[in-house]
């Protein structure tokens, strides 16, 4: 989505609607607070996603701090687009319908395909507080429909794709552009042998089949040395005797803002999109600090793509975002989820 194109729509909207369009910059910020972020965690190897540090930072973050700089206490609330629902209750213990006694919920929405919870999951309950997703309620089609009856100028308009910032530049030449290229090996993890060469690791990611760049598969990255820019890789990713299902995860930020018990988080998504998995969570140590709190994380059913440095994104059995946190890495030989029976998706 090219920034001239989207302001272009918007400019449109606005007037149609008669009102006044500004436009706020924060190129600096987000190449601070996001960009740089991004390049420095592919650069170690990681798998990042700059769309939910692109909330939490920038269009949550430096655009607040621009409103409360520019135009303090003239806006009660921030109205976004975003497919995801609040639920504004009172404090534990509290009658008080004052705002300091109202927790601001973050839940899944009503179109599961759609719902973005997952790039929500870092903001801060200060953050929360001060959203409203107004079309969180609405499926898709609604909201298309209704925006035909209005007849806005966006109501034809494609889903937006890929990552944000990138615009109609492909996610790997923005990286060679930033990291170059360097040649390295292509392993085959059963044999050893090398089937060929790569680019640079950091093109690559666990369980990616695309972009491999050899006959005679489908080939999937199993692994990556990132000291000796190394790149593993099989044909028989799906066969492997190892369980995806475990992975250490830390680095959190929680919605509500306190830590979840680990009891609460009782499922888990991995990436945006509509499966959710079941998960059981043990915390691996009591921490000192806050900022050292891990846990390990057990899925009812193997993902193909667990990678340090995704997010993974935790619900309570109601559908309520309690967080996320960054995987540190998978774990093999993991214990299988053990499920209760009692438990009941009520969303």
């Amino acid at each position: 989505c090219p920034w001239e194109e989207d302001l272009q729509y918007a400019q449109a909207v606005c007037d149609q609607a008669g009102v006044e369009l500004v436009v706020v910059p924060l190129t600096d910020e987000y190449w601070e607070r996001v960009v740089s972020h991004t390049i420095l965690q592919i650069q170690q190897g990681r798998t990042p996603n700059p769309d939910v540090l692109c909330n939490s930072r920038i269009k949550f973050g430096a655009f607040y701090d621009y409103l409360e700089s520019h135009h303090g206490g003239e806006f009660d609330r921030l109205a976004s687009g975003h497919y995801a629902r609040l639920e504004r209750v009172g404090r534990q213990g509290s009658c008080d319908a004052e705002e300091e006694n109202v927790v601001a919920r973050l839940c899944l929405c009503s179109d599961k395909k759609k719902d973005q919870t997952y790039f929500l999951a870092h903001l801060s309950q200060a953050q929360l507080a001060r959203v409203m997703f107004p079309i969180g309620y609405l499926p898709k089609a609604s909201v298309r429909q209704l925006a035909q009856q209005m007849e806005l100028p966006t109501c034809a308009r494609k889903d937006s794709q890929g990552i944000c910032f990138l615009g109609k530049v492909q996610f790997r030449e923005f990286i060679k552009a930033h990291l170059g290229e360097v040649e390295g090996p292509l392993i085959e993890c059963e044999s050893g042998t090398e089937m060929g060469k790569h680019q640079g690791f950091w093109f690559h990611t666990i369980g990616q089949r695309q972009g491999i760049g050899l006959s005679g598969g489908p080939w999937y990255v199993t692994d990556k040395d990132t000291e000796r820019n190394i790149v593993y890789i099989s044909k028989k990713y799906h066969q492997m005797d190892t369980n995806r299902d475990c992975f250490q995860c830390a680095e959190f930020s929680w919605t509500l803002g306190a830590p979840a018990a680990a009891e609460e988080m009782t499922l888990c998504k991995m990436r945006h999109g509509a499966h959710i998995y079941r998960c059981s969570v043990q915390v691996d140590h009591e921490p000192a600090h806050e900022e050292s709190f891990s846990v390990t994380v057990t899925l009812d059913g193997d993902d193909q793509g667990i990678a340090a440095g995704q997010y993974a994104v935790f619900y309570n059995i109601t559908g309520t975002c309690l967080g996320g946190g960054v995987i540190q890495r998978a774990l093999e030989g993991s214990k299988k989820y053990a499920s209760n029976e009692n438990d009941i998706l009520s969303f």
